[in-house]
């Protein structure tokens, strides 16, 4: 005797099966979230096969992003200003970056905590915004502190750093660290954390359990993207008005080593074991290797304009997005040639990686 509702049930029960295996296969692999800035969007690549596998919609002109630390929220914030305080229209063929320092590279006091700028908390289970938080003013570069709870923001028309409470949504504190805040990174023990400041040169080093600037250090130039060593001793920054990286050593607060990247410097990287120190120049379209044990140099052509990187923690490989073209390479950290080409449906800006 035939059961069409038990043979229905079973095929149900089938599909459900496989639909939840599918999403703890998508969970548990490795993958990383590229915001795409004017795109509105953020692209979710797998690193196993190198393939997209999905797309974030709904965001605006994401530039910022930041995983929690179990990988279950993906913060990204929007580089316009919101609630009519509109950012001046950006001139033909000047970066975001650029149009950013400009309107706030002058700026030396905190941004007011007020709702000018959105970042906005994405469930990376379903790819869907779980919150959207105001913060004060347009948002750059991410970070999340290492007990999750906090989402860190610079904001370079405002001069300074916002702290979001994740659970409350509410700006916690708002710091000055100087003019043109740019990048950010921390400790591994999440106690401090240091934010570039590229329109004086400075490095500021950030109490995080008292939240509070309690030492700027001067580098010169105008800092940028930064990299921490696994000893939390060696900070390594682009400085982009040399064309060069700049070791610090933070015990000692003094710079050890400048290193010849080229023209424009942006991203930064390290190798796993911390051997490495990977850095793109746009301006002379390269992709640098620096062997920091006899600081060799290997560089080779990438272009046009290679961007924001990030080392892959599945095979080591080089994820690189092109400034001029909507695209990602996938590098051979060894002899730096290209493995694989990615279109994208947008320009790339921070990577952010999930090997959970």
């Amino acid at each position: 005797m035939k059961h069409p509702f038990r043979n229905q049930w079973f095929a149900g029960l089938t599909a459900t099966l496989l639909m939840s295996l599918s999403l703890t296969v998508s969970a548990d692999s490795s993958r990383a979230f590229i915001p795409m800035g004017e795109a509105d969007s953020v692209a979710v690549m797998d690193l196993e096969n190198h393939r997209l596998t999905s797309t974030i919609s709904g965001t605006v002109n994401t530039h910022g992003s930041a995983l929690t630390p179990d990988g279950r929220f993906l913060i990204v914030g929007s580089l316009t200003a919101h609630d009519g305080q509109k950012t001046p229209d950006r001139p033909a063929g000047v970066s975001e970056d650029e149009h950013a320092a400009h309107h706030g590279g002058g700026n030396t006091t905190a941004p007011e905590a007020s709702g000018t700028g959105r970042i906005y908390v994405v469930d990376t289970r379903t790819n869907a915004t779980d919150r959207v938080f105001e913060v004060p003013g347009p948002m750059h570069h991410a970070l999340v502190t290492k007990d999750g709870r906090y989402a860190v923001s610079t904001h370079p028309m405002g001069g300074g750093i916002s702290v979001v409470d994740l659970d409350s949504g509410e700006v916690a504190e708002v710091i000055a660290t100087g003019p043109n805040p740019n990048y950010l990174t921390t400790t591994d023990n999440g106690q401090t954390l240091f934010v570039s400041n590229a329109g004086n040169g400075t490095i500021s080093e950030v109490d995080t359990r008292n939240w509070f600037v309690k030492r700027n250090i001067r580098i010169g130039g105008a800092p940028e993207h930064m990299v921490l060593a696994p000893d939390d001793n060696h900070l390594y920054v682009n400085d982009v008005a040399s064309g060069e990286v700049v070791a610090l050593k933070l015990s000692e607060g003094s710079v050890t080593k400048r290193y010849d990247i080229g023209g424009s410097p942006h991203g930064l990287d390290l190798s796993a074991d911390g051997k490495f120190l990977f850095a793109t120049s746009q301006g002379d379209e390269t992709i640098v290797r620096i062997e920091l044990d006899n600081h060799s140099r290997k560089s080779a052509q990438l272009a046009p304009a290679p961007y924001h990187l990030a080392t892959s923690p599945v095979d080591g490989s080089l994820l690189v997005t092109s400034r001029g073209q909507p695209k990602l390479w996938i590098l051979d950290p060894e002899s730096l040639a290209i493995v694989e080409e990615i279109a994208l449906e947008g320009i790339g800006h921070q990577i952010s990686i999930d090997s959970q």
